[in-house]
């Protein structure tokens, strides 16, 4: 198992090193094909190899004329079987962030919660990798208060490491027949205001955590993006009197998300290369926001 997972991430990180090659050769036939289609001259640069590169652009179809990335290699087949979570803790957790856990572990669908004890990451991930798991959910605290949540992808990443602000649990809400029980339904999922490429990026991580909705479904599950700052609510509807009247109902929990890291492999992975990461001099640039326009 050891020297298959060695093997697949090698394959992977030399599929990821060919990327540069095919984005360079990608943007020779997109001129030659741009310089045929307006009737110009081929460009002096290309003229050498425009014979090979005319052979290759005939040959191309729709599927193979635009490349692909290791970002699609990562949710290649998310399609195929629903996610599959485990949903662990630091160590030594108090009760208010096992009580967090336990409510996340309904919110997130086939998520199975795991006592952290004194595992290692590194087991947890290998463990996680045997069993077919396609994310770990990791969620921190600091003096009882939940402060960070970090989503790894698996087999190979990508981690993104988030900043957990503004807890509120079903467990903190006094009135228990106003928010009601917690359904077990896929939910739909509603993203606002992801519009950067960074955005879509992080929807998409946040995305693949939740299997595909049956189109009667009745639960809602928002993430809601303000100035960089991702607001999570969970929702049911009813129709009481009729299609025109819903009535909205939330039950919770709610937080806020603050992404800092993205990083290109799993979060036992101390070498991983950086996709992204927040600065001391961004908290600066007040009017710049990185997930939306």
């Amino acid at each position: 198992m050891l020297r298959r997972n060695i093997r697949m991430r090698r394959e992977y990180l030399y599929r990821k090193s060919l990327e540069g090659k095919e984005r360079l050769l990608y943007e020779k036939k997109r001129k030659i094909r741009e310089a045929l289609q307006e009737g110009k001259p081929i460009p002096t640069e290309l003229r050498n190899e425009e014979a090979a590169l005319r052979r290759e652009i005939d040959l191309e179809d729709e599927n193979t004329a635009v490349p692909r990335t290791h970002i699609d290699d990562e949710y290649a087949h998310t399609a195929e079987k629903d996610p599959k979570i485990l949903l662990t803790t630091s160590r030594d957790p108090s009760a208010p962030l096992q009580q967090f856990v336990k409510e996340l572990s309904y919110v997130f669908p086939n998520a199975q919660r795991m006592n952290r004890g004194g595992q290692v990451i590194s087991e947890i991930i290998e463990s996680c990798r045997a069993h077919d798991y396609t994310d770990v959910v990791l969620v921190h605290e600091h003096r009882g208060v939940p402060d960070g949540l970090i989503v790894c992808h698996l087999p190979y990443g990508p981690t993104a490491y988030f900043g957990l602000l503004n807890v509120v649990t079903r467990h903190e809400i006094k009135d228990k027949k106003a928010i009601g029980t917690m359904p077990e339904a896929y939910p739909h999922l509603i993203f606002d205001n992801f519009s950067t490429k960074l955005g879509e990026r992080t929807a998409n991580i946040l995305k693949y955590l939740f299997p595909v909705p049956k189109p009667d479904t009745k639960r809602i599950v928002t993430f809601s993006n303000q100035s960089d700052y991702v607001s999570f609510r969970h929702h049911i509807y009813e129709k009481h009197g009729g299609p025109k009247s819903i009535e909205l109902k939330e039950i919770g929990p709610r937080f806020e998300l603050r992404l800092y890291q993205i990083k290109l492999g799993t979060v036992d992975q101390a070498e991983a290369q950086i996709e992204w990461v927040i600065r001391p001099y961004m908290n600066t640039s007040k009017k710049r926001k990185f997930l939306s326009d």
